[in-house]
């Protein structure tokens, strides 16, 4: 795991504003060129959701994004949350501004209380974060067989109690085709 990534000189790990929304939106495609991912992080930085959206800016645009959607397993527990989708323009990729956001979205939401993070994702990238395969907690959809090991969870602080159930998730992503190609 890359622990000693630092921002290029002058640029920013912050908080979102809705002022962003058009350089996130810009970042995805580049990033993910195969996936249309604007639809639901337009709803999730534009609705009523709770949600943690961080950026690295530099020089005044947006490089690096990252969203942790607020969700829960069972009501009775803690809120849980769910990372995704994260993006670095290409030409800013492995410089370490992707783990770098990441651990700061970990560190937020430990801070804040929270129990337990998912994420479906290559899991030998998020296995530097200390996630493993999740298999208590199920996504809003059944995913491919060749996916299980991608539906990844990491709890928060040491006295989080994994949960059980499925996952449940705001409307933006209950939308099958962003859990199942």
């Amino acid at each position: 795991m890359m622990t000693n990534a630092t921002l290029p000189a002058g640029a920013i790990l912050r908080a979102t504003t809705h002022q962003d929304l058009d350089q996130v939106l810009a970042l995805y495609p580049q990033t993910f060129p195969e996936e249309e991912l604007r639809p639901v992080v337009t709803a999730l930085m534009s609705g009523d959701d709770d949600i943690l959206s961080l950026a690295i800016s530099f020089k005044d645009e947006v490089i690096a994004h990252v969203i942790f959607t607020l969700c829960s397993v069972q009501q009775s527990r803690p809120k849980d949350a769910l990372l995704g989708p994260l993006g670095v323009i290409p030409s800013y990729q492995g410089q370490g501004l992707g783990g770098m956001i990441v651990r700061e979205g970990i560190e937020r939401l430990a801070q804040a209380g929270l129990n337990q993070l998912f994420v479906l994702g290559d899991p030998g990238y998020y296995g530097r974060f200390g996630f493993d395969p999740e298999r208590a907690v199920v996504p809003p959809y059944d995913l491919p067989e060749d996916w299980k090991d991608a539906w990844q969870s990491l709890l928060l602080t040491p006295a989080a109690k994994p949960g059980a159930g499925r996952l449940q998730v705001p409307d933006p992503w209950i939308h099958r085709d962003l859990w199942v190609e």
